[in-house]
């Protein structure tokens, strides 16, 4: 005879709804700019903790059904599914994040880095600042992304430059100012959950051998970037080389 259903089953259910729910609003409050990025960022931090806490509580429940006459292993197996889906990816965050600088400003020239003048209006007086003026910023990037360095072509700048604008667009970039004359090109990326928005400066230059690409990135929320302005200037350049030698 059943003995009821196991209450670890339950309990381990309900965490996990409430641990989904805490993180569809942090994320939904940060996307309508309705709370500040780091509420939101506690937030899913919080949504994380509870995940885990469902997932143990909810491994109970699947035991004690197996070791006990309750009743409940679904919603045991619910509460365990929702509690890794909500603190899998906010762990994963962390995790990467402990193995990056805490640093959001990277670019392939760290002696004359790319510079901004259309983003900065756009940034607001609360972002981060453009200064670079980091203690070790420069050597901290160096060591953490040494492979990030000018994009060196043999293509006309001309070229070089329609292709990296074309090259930004297809990023999904919003495109703030575009110089032929002068080879740059600045743009907003957004990022896919979290609606963060980071600038980037591209610049074009000709040289001897033909021309150089520089790019930069930078977040206008948070200490650490988690690594992804790297990404995304990895991914930029990346996607340019494969442009440019499409266009033969």
């Amino acid at each position: 005879m059943s003995e009821g259903k196991s209450r670890f089953a339950s309990a381990g259910l309900w965490l996990g709804v409430i641990a989904l729910a805490v993180l569809v609003l942090s994320i939904l409050g940060n996307r309508l700019e309705l709370v500040h990025f780091g509420i939101a960022v506690r937030g899913m931090a919080l949504a994380a903790l509870i995940g885990i806490i469902a997932v143990f509580v909810s491994a109970a429940g699947v035991i004690l059904t197996f070791v006990t006459k309750r009743t409940g292993l679904r919603t045991a197996i619910a509460g365990l599914l929702l509690g890794v889906l909500v603190a899998a990816p906010v762990v994963q965050s962390i995790m990467v994040g402990a193995k990056v600088p805490r640093i959001h400003d990277i670019t392939t020239d760290l002696d004359n880095p790319p510079a901004f003048e259309a983003a900065i209006a756009a940034r607001g007086e609360n972002s981060n600042p453009l200064d670079r003026a980091a203690p070790d910023l420069a050597e901290l990037q160096r060591q953490a992304y040494p492979d990030l360095v000018t994009l060196k072509v043999s293509e006309h700048p001309g070229k070089v430059f329609e292709a990296a604008l074309a090259t930004a667009k297809a990023q999904g970039w919003e495109i703030l100012a575009a110089d032929p004359a002068r080879g740059t090109i600045e743009a907003v990326a957004v990022t896919r959950v979290m609606n963060f928005k980071d600038d980037v400066a591209i610049r074009i230059t000709e040289t001897a051998d033909g021309t150089a690409v520089d790019v930069r990135s930078v977040s206008r929320v948070g200490e650490s970037d988690l690594g992804a302005n790297a990404n995304r200037i990895r991914t930029y350049l990346h996607a340019l080389k494969m442009n440019l030698a499409e266009a033969g």
